[in-house]
């Protein structure tokens, strides 16, 4: 289940439906406590903390022969949620599941921010990229370059400085619109705004877990235009 992009008032209809029925239920760290509480009252509850993944995958298997479990993953389940790997775990070992897509963050924060990832005339694509590689390398900075439209950056802000100067270093303008939603649709949400040189500097201070946006479209926020 996709508990939704932070505040617990946008997680789906079913995925609330699934908690207030289930057994057990295995939570992440950025789930909503609001969210958590809403479980009968005898659901045993697991926080995944300490579990690393494969551990998670041996325990939603063993669980699942005998009781209804709920995964509880920030966000949407298959979106850097690693929930595509805990559904071949479960899949493998014949247990049956469903997947309750979550209020995905790639547009649910920059919404909420009022920064649009797509605007009429200005921006006609969104690109969704992690800030760094598959395996742990750099991105492909040329690739994301060459996309133009708009780019929304997961996992991003502990290395924005590098991350701003890979992408101006493969063709991006220094001047390109870039925004930093901290903690994005929860009360202490924080924003800043900055051309792509300067936006981990103006950035250094924010929290996580942050979701960056670079382009244009940025230039046409109510934020930046008012």
């Amino acid at each position: 289940v996709g508990a939704g992009p932070g505040d617990p008032g946008l997680i789906t209809v079913r995925g609330l439906e699934r908690i207030r029925s289930c057994e057990v239920l295995v939570v992440d760290r950025l789930v909503p406590p609001e969210l958590v509480e809403e479980a009968p009252e005898d659901t045993l509850v697991i926080h995944r903390d300490d579990l690393d993944q494969d551990a998670v995958n041996e325990l939603l298997v063993k669980l699942g022969r005998d009781y209804e479990v709920v995964r509880l993953k920030g966000g949407d389940p298959f979106v850097f949620g690693r929930g595509g790997e805990e559904a071949l775990a479960l899949a493998e070992a014949g247990i049956q599941f469903e997947i309750v897509p979550g209020v995905s963050s790639i547009a649910a924060v920059p919404a909420a921010a009022l920064v649009p990832v797509t605007h009429r005339g200005v921006s006609d694509r969104v690109t969704i990229a992690s800030g760094h590689a598959a395996d742990g390398s750099e991105p492909d900075y040329d690739a994301l370059a060459r996309q133009g439209g708009t780019l929304v950056l997961f996992m991003a802000l502990q290395r924005l400085d590098r991350v701003a100067r890979g992408l101006i270093g493969a063709g991006l303008a220094p001047s390109t619109p870039a925004a930093v939603v901290s903690r994005g649709t929860l009360p202490d949400q924080e924003v800043v705004t900055a051309p792509l040189d300067a936006v981990a500097e103006a950035a250094r201070e924010l929290p996580g877990p942050a979701l960056v946006v670079v382009g244009a479209d940025i230039g046409q926020s109510p934020r930046t235009t008012r």
